[in-house]
């Protein structure tokens, strides 16, 4: 009878049952220069800005605002996701008309000098009937 007491009061009170784990993986802030290549467009250049949310970012799972400034093409903010050493990114150009959004997955690692730098690959699925790329990051 007491178990289902307490399970009746867990149900309730869900908030109150789960107490959020420290953040323990890698902080993968700050920002970034990379160099990219796009299966459309070519050879680019860029700027990519990651802050980790810590409100969201749990045990080993970090949560980040993501954001890649592009000149001639815009800004393309987004949200990603990560664990260990890797992370999945989604982005969408501020202009919607050109499709140009879409799905990454990076790989970081640290340097030396402690600076990180990540390799990615994306896809984006509608612009220019279907889009994929990379870029490499160095953190400054």
């Amino acid at each position: 009878m007491r178990l289902l007491a307490f399970l009746a009061a867990l149900a309730i009170l869900p908030g109150a049952a789960y107490a959020k784990p420290a953040f323990t993986g890698p902080d993968f802030s700050g920002t970034y220069d990379c160099t990219g290549q796009d299966s459309h467009e070519g050879p680019y250049t860029g700027v990519v800005t990651l802050a980790r949310v810590d409100s969201q970012s749990t045990g080993p799972h970090g949560a980040y605002a993501f954001k890649l400034e592009v000149p001639g093409y815009g800004s393309y903010p987004g949200h990603a996701a990560s664990r260990g050493k890797t992370m999945a990114i989604h982005f969408a150009n501020t202009d919607p008309a050109p499709k140009d959004f879409g799905t990454g997955i990076a790989s970081f690692a640290r340097a030396k000098s402690g600076k990180w730098s990540f390799a990615k690959y994306y896809y984006e699925p509608e612009f220019k009937g279907g889009n994929f790329g990379t870029e490499v990051c160095t953190q400054r």
